[in-house]
């Protein structure tokens, strides 16, 4: 797998020397057992939803980056890195009917498959926007009270999301108390969590274990940790969510919680 992906990351970094970019792939949609999957090669999905409950978060990790609501339980503009499927998005769009959602997405052969999952069209409140993610960010300091980043290709993460000057561009595109949640289905996470820690502080960033897959979240954010104890937390989250993913906000909340009194704040 190593050896893959370092052949992967030379490809592309051989055709930016080339003055190109190499052409993305194309996924296809699969539907089987009461399902639909977003898929580049056969034994790896990217995205699934439920066939007929489009809103429906399935996935374990894609509910634990709403722990995210725990900083901000009402977020103005909420941005993603990456769409596949577009789960989050949809989540987001019907249960945050106040929020901007914002998705950049480089793949456009992804973003052309959208009607196949339900994802509704653009307007006031949805935007999906064809870039590389970490031009997007840079281009946008200080936008996003909560930034979700799902951002794979069908190596993995790509090149151009594992460096710490993506990270940083994370950071600066958050707002003051904004915060992120990243998806991290890597051999090395521990990698992207030290360059996490390198751009927003060593107490500003919490790992989260995904217990019944093989990644792991890690959230980082900027500004002080909320001055609530685990229940206080919890309940600033809109009641509607928290009924839909009971799992994710206590065991999130008594971390934050055991994170404020280790920095002593």
């Amino acid at each position: 797998m190593a050896d893959k992906d370092a052949r992967s990351w030379i490809g592309r970094w051989l055709d930016r020397l080339r003055g190109r970019a190499a052409e993305p792939r194309k996924p296809y949609v699969r539907r089987h057992d009461g399902l639909v999957s977003l898929q580049f090669v056969r034994r790896q999905t990217q995205s699934r939803m439920v066939d007929g409950d489009a809103d429906r978060l399935l996935i374990d990790y894609t509910r634990t980056m709403f722990g995210t609501l725990l900083w901000q339980p009402a977020p103005a503009v909420l941005g993603l890195v990456g769409l596949g499927g577009g789960s989050q998005a949809k989540f987001a769009y019907r249960h945050l009917p106040d929020t901007r959602i914002v998705a950049v997405e480089n793949n456009p052969h992804v973003v052309a498959l959208r009607g196949e999952f339900g994802i509704p069209e653009d307007d006031e409140r949805l935007a999906v926007v064809v870039d590389d993610g970490f031009r997007f960010l840079e281009a946008r300091p200080d936008s996003f009270d909560i930034l979700l980043v799902d951002g794979y290709d069908a190596q993995g993460i790509p090149a151009e999301l594992s460096t710490q000057a993506f990270y940083d561009a994370c950071r600066d595109a958050l707002t003051g108390t904004g915060v992120m949640a990243c998806n991290l289905y890597v051999r090395d996470p521990e990698t992207h969590v030290a360059k996490l820690r390198r751009a927003f502080g060593e107490d500003r960033v919490l790992v989260f274990d995904e217990p019944k897959m093989s990644n792991r979240v890690a959230f980082a954010w900027r500004g002080p940790l909320p001055a609530l104890d685990a229940q206080g937390l919890t309940e600033r989250v809109p009641l509607t969510i928290r009924s839909l993913l009971p799992e994710v906000f206590h065991r999130m909340a008594v971390r934050i919680v055991r994170q404020r009194t280790l920095i002593g704040r």
